[in-house]
Protein backbone atom coordinates (compact mmCIF):
# COMPACT_ATOMS: atom_id res chain seq x y z
CA UNK A 1 0.00 0.00 0.00
CA UNK A 2 0.46 3.32 -0.62
CA UNK A 3 -0.37 6.68 0.97
CA UNK A 4 0.16 10.04 -0.42
CA UNK A 5 -0.34 13.50 0.99
CA UNK A 6 0.25 16.86 -0.83
CA UNK A 7 0.91 19.92 0.67
CA UNK A 8 2.57 23.32 -0.56
CA UNK A 9 -0.57 25.21 -1.59
CA UNK A 10 -1.74 27.85 -1.44
CA UNK A 11 -2.83 31.96 -2.52
CA UNK A 12 -0.33 33.59 -4.96
CA UNK A 13 -0.05 36.28 -7.25
CA UNK A 14 0.04 35.69 -11.05
CA UNK A 15 3.41 35.35 -12.06
CA UNK A 16 4.54 33.83 -8.91
CA UNK A 17 6.36 30.68 -8.04
CA UNK A 18 5.14 27.57 -5.70
CA UNK A 19 6.34 24.22 -5.20
CA UNK A 20 4.40 21.08 -4.54
CA UNK A 21 5.35 18.28 -2.24
CA UNK A 22 3.91 14.75 -2.02
CA UNK A 23 5.15 12.51 0.91
CA UNK A 24 4.86 8.82 0.26
CA UNK A 25 4.64 6.31 2.40
CA UNK A 26 4.08 2.63 2.45
CA UNK A 27 5.49 0.11 0.18
CA UNK A 28 8.40 0.70 -2.53
CA UNK A 29 7.97 3.99 -3.45
CA UNK A 30 10.64 3.34 -5.68
CA UNK A 31 8.60 1.30 -7.83
CA UNK A 32 6.22 3.43 -9.00
CA UNK A 33 5.77 6.52 -11.39
CA UNK A 34 4.50 9.37 -10.11
CA UNK A 35 2.33 11.76 -11.92
CA UNK A 36 0.32 15.08 -10.38
CA UNK A 37 -2.65 15.86 -11.63
CA UNK A 38 -5.30 19.11 -11.39
CA UNK A 39 -8.64 19.57 -11.30
CA UNK A 40 -10.73 23.17 -11.25
CA UNK A 41 -14.44 23.64 -10.32
CA UNK A 42 -16.70 22.17 -12.76
CA UNK A 43 -13.91 20.84 -15.02
CA UNK A 44 -12.62 17.23 -15.61
CA UNK A 45 -9.03 15.76 -13.87
CA UNK A 46 -6.29 17.33 -16.12
CA UNK A 47 -3.08 15.76 -16.04
CA UNK A 48 -0.15 18.02 -16.05
CA UNK A 49 3.18 15.42 -15.51
CA UNK A 50 4.44 12.41 -14.54
CA UNK A 51 8.01 11.19 -13.77
CA UNK A 52 9.36 7.22 -13.60
CA UNK A 53 10.69 5.36 -11.01
CA UNK A 54 14.22 5.75 -11.64
CA UNK A 55 13.82 9.88 -12.50
CA UNK A 56 15.07 9.53 -16.06
CA UNK A 57 11.94 10.06 -17.73
CA UNK A 58 9.34 12.59 -17.61
CA UNK A 59 6.36 13.13 -19.53
CA UNK A 60 4.73 16.51 -19.36
CA UNK A 61 1.59 18.08 -21.07
CA UNK A 62 1.54 20.70 -23.54
CA UNK A 63 -0.33 22.65 -21.39
CA UNK A 64 2.31 23.21 -18.79
CA UNK A 65 5.53 22.29 -20.72
CA UNK A 66 7.95 24.51 -19.94
CA UNK A 67 6.33 25.93 -16.48
CA UNK A 68 6.30 23.22 -14.31
CA UNK A 69 8.57 21.06 -13.45
CA UNK A 70 8.30 17.50 -11.65
CA UNK A 71 10.97 15.48 -9.59
CA UNK A 72 11.63 12.90 -6.61
CA UNK A 73 13.82 12.52 -3.90
CA UNK A 74 13.95 9.03 -3.13
CA UNK A 75 16.07 9.44 0.12
CA UNK A 76 12.11 11.29 1.42
CA UNK A 77 9.75 9.37 -0.47
CA UNK A 78 8.58 12.50 -1.73
CA UNK A 79 7.66 13.78 -5.36
CA UNK A 80 7.33 17.88 -6.32
CA UNK A 81 5.77 20.00 -8.91
CA UNK A 82 7.85 22.83 -9.17
CA UNK A 83 5.27 25.60 -10.89
CA UNK A 84 6.37 28.73 -12.30
CA UNK A 85 4.59 31.65 -13.85
CA UNK A 86 1.85 31.25 -12.54
CA UNK A 87 -1.77 32.30 -13.94
CA UNK A 88 -4.84 32.82 -12.68
CA UNK A 89 -6.41 29.59 -15.12
CA UNK A 90 -3.77 27.24 -13.04
CA UNK A 91 -6.28 27.83 -9.96
CA UNK A 92 -7.37 24.25 -9.32
CA UNK A 93 -7.14 21.67 -6.76
CA UNK A 94 -3.55 19.60 -7.60
CA UNK A 95 -3.79 16.09 -7.09
CA UNK A 96 -0.44 13.64 -6.85
CA UNK A 97 -0.77 9.90 -7.77
CA UNK A 98 1.24 6.73 -7.74
CA UNK A 99 1.34 4.45 -10.57
CA UNK A 100 2.68 0.86 -11.13
CA UNK A 101 1.76 0.60 -14.84
CA UNK A 102 4.39 2.75 -16.42
CA UNK A 103 5.11 6.68 -17.19
CA UNK A 104 1.86 7.07 -19.57
CA UNK A 105 -0.46 5.56 -17.57
CA UNK A 106 -4.01 6.13 -17.55
CA UNK A 107 -4.46 4.09 -14.17
CA UNK A 108 -3.24 5.74 -11.38
CA UNK A 109 -3.46 3.35 -8.03
CA UNK A 110 -3.24 5.79 -5.18
CA UNK A 111 -3.72 9.26 -5.21
CA UNK A 112 -3.95 11.93 -2.60
CA UNK A 113 -6.22 14.21 -0.99
CA UNK A 114 -5.51 17.40 -2.55
CA UNK A 115 -4.09 20.73 -2.08
CA UNK A 116 -5.39 24.13 -3.33
CA UNK A 117 -3.55 26.60 -5.58
CA UNK A 118 -5.06 29.75 -6.28
CA UNK A 119 -3.68 32.38 -8.54
CA UNK A 120 -5.30 35.90 -8.44
CA UNK A 121 -4.63 38.26 -11.36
Amino acid sequence: QVQLVESGGGLVQAGDSLTLSCAASGRSFSDYAMGWFRQAPGKVLEFLVAISPNTIDTYYADSVKGRFTISRDSAKNTAYLQMNSLKPEDTALYYCGATSTGLHSSNYDYWGQGTQVTVSS
